[in-house]
């Protein structure tokens, strides 16, 4: 039984939603993500087939071969493909919104001319290179230097924790091009390919979404095309913030789908777990904590779809981004810390998925900007 209630949804809306799920069906089953999850193997089919549908260019300007979609109609996507899969998910986010996006907002038309229909196509996937070793939430604090040398900038820096890094054609790399500016000031972003001398990428293991598990880059001597500068030198800040508004609706779209999967798969395993004579279903502290997933589910997808809806009107929801980007996180959590303990030992098993449920959810606290960023974010649109 399907618990998520898509009414409200637009005809085009419920058709990406379903579209996306009969393709995934097809090219990512539910049966063969435990395997790649345990090989650390990148979802390529689901992505590509993604790709060729034309979803990975439904955010973009119609003017480079995208679909000039609305907030509205991305999350129905995201949302769908978290509820599929979370990885699927991250993948497609990687490049489209947390790389991409950049590009779209801040690239010149030549670059965008460039780039973006390579991306839409699926023949180029992107990382975003921001975090460092010693400025994870610090982002105005980055070490990572640019510095111009006639055509091109030398490169140097050390970068960890980049999703999808290791499958990345190109990265997006967040850089001081005059380190000697202040924390705010310097901050330039820069398209790098991986292919490039210099860059090296080394794989980390991590505790979930391991099929988009996240990287440590080194760049020593990286030499960049300066037609390769996202935006204006040294002026980047402002587009970096910019950018995080669409990045945290479509984490918080994630977790709304991922709680709905999590529902259902802990529902579906208490109809047919029998204890004492009957299903467990049938017993009241299980149906209660099968609700209470329910209602976290539906707070969730209320809190990302609020946001969504402010964007369509033209408002830059800061306060309601942030406010949705903790909802939708901890009530993933939430809901796959019940679920598994409705499931009990099965639950903590690797022959279910419930484990790595409660495995992929984890990260969503912490990663696009901790939990406790996003309160201090809040706590200054109060002004306090």
């Amino acid at each position: 039984m399907k618990f998520i209630n898509t009414a409200g949804l637009t005809e085009d809306q419920q058709m990406i939603r379903n579209s996306v799920l009969d393709l995934l069906n097809q090219h990512l089953p539910l049966d063969s993500i435990r395997q790649m999850d345990e090989d650390r193997e990148f979802p390529h089919k689901a992505y590509n087939a993604l790709a060729d549908a034309g979803f990975t260019g439904l955010f973009y300007p119609e003017e480079y071969g995208g679909a000039g979609a609305s907030a509205g109609d991305l999350t129905a996507l995201v949302e769908a493909l978290g509820y599929h899969y979370t990885g699927i998910a991250q993948a497609y986010m990687t490049t489209v919104i947390y790389a991409g996006m950049h590009i779209v907002n801040s690239g010149s038309h030549e670059l965008k001319a460039r780039v973006l229909p390579d991306i839409i196509s699926g023949k180029t996937k992107l990382a975003l290179a921001m975090s460092e070793p010693g400025t994870g939430s610090d982002v105005a604090g980055i070490k990572t230097s640019a510095i111009r040398d006639g055509d091109h900038y030398v490169l140097n820096g050390n970068k960890i924790w980049i999703t999808c890094a290791h499958v990345a054609d190109k990265l997006v790399v967040i850089c001081k091009t005059d380190p000697n500016a202040g924390r705010h000031k310097g901050v330039s972003t820069l398209l790098v390919d991986t292919n490039t001398p210099g860059v090296e990428i080394r794989p980390l293991k991590m505790l979930g979404r391991r099929t988009t598990h996240a990287n440590e880059i080194f760049f020593t001597d990286v030499k960049v095309p300066v037609e390769n500068l996202i935006g204006e030198e040294s002026g980047a800040w402002k587009s970096v913030m910019k950018c995080l508004n669409v990045e945290r609706l479509c984490l918080s779209a994630i977790s709304a789908g991922h709680c709905y999967r999590i529902t259902e798969y802990a529902a579906d395993y208490a109809r047919d777990r029998i204890q004492f004579g009957q299903p467990i279903s049938q017993f009241q502290v299980i149906q209660h904590k099968l609700v209470d997933m329910l209602i976290a589910a539906e707070i969730a997808r209320q809190a990302a779809w609020r946001v969504a809806d402010l964007m369509d009107k033209g408002e830059s929801p800061i306060r309601e981004t942030s406010i949705a980007k903790i909802v939708s996180s901890e009530s993933n959590v939430k809901c796959a810390d019940i679920g598994l303990q409705v499931m009990g030992g099965a639950g903590y098993s690797t022959e279910y998925l419930m484990e790595m449920f409660y495995r992929d959810c984890r990260v969503g606290p912490i990663g696009g900007g901790s939990n406790e960023i996003q309160r201090n974010v809040i706590a200054k649109q109060m002004d306090l």
